[in-house]
């Protein structure tokens, strides 16, 4: 029964991911971003291949939306939206932790401590 358990409990921490936005650098346009809010949807696309805009229109929902870009263009902060980027090793990291194969992809991010956010959905892919 302990086996079971231990067995269940490492499937659960496996299922969903964490990012920790203090050892994690990303920026706003010019900033370091620093997450305020509870929860988060993450949009993970590349702005050479979509307008950022047209995937915003298929996200329902009320939370604020972090738009991470890939092709790594800093845009203003808009709102509900903050666009982010990072250098390319903490893109990567990011991309293998959360094992994104496919872009535009979304899900969301919840506070765990202060930086520390867990994944919260299932990754989906846009269409």
């Amino acid at each position: 029964m302990i086996a079971g358990a231990f067995a269940y409990f490492n499937y659960k921490f496996s299922e969903y991911k964490f990012i920790d936005f203090e050892k994690w650098i990303f920026y706003k346009k010019k900033d370091i971003f620093t997450p305020k809010n509870e929860k988060y949807i993450v949009l993970v696309y590349s702005s050479n291949q979509t307008d950022p805009k047209t995937l915003l229109k298929k996200i329902k929902s009320d939370l604020p939306i972090l738009a991470v870009d890939l092709y790594q263009k800093r845009k203003k902060e808009e709102k509900n939206v903050i666009y982010i980027t990072s250098g390319m090793n903490t893109l990567l990291k990011f991309i293998q932790r959360f094992n994104i194969y496919e872009v535009p992809s979304v899900f969301i991010i919840k506070r765990s401590k202060k930086t520390l956010y867990k994944q919260d959905s299932g990754i989906n892919t846009l269409e």
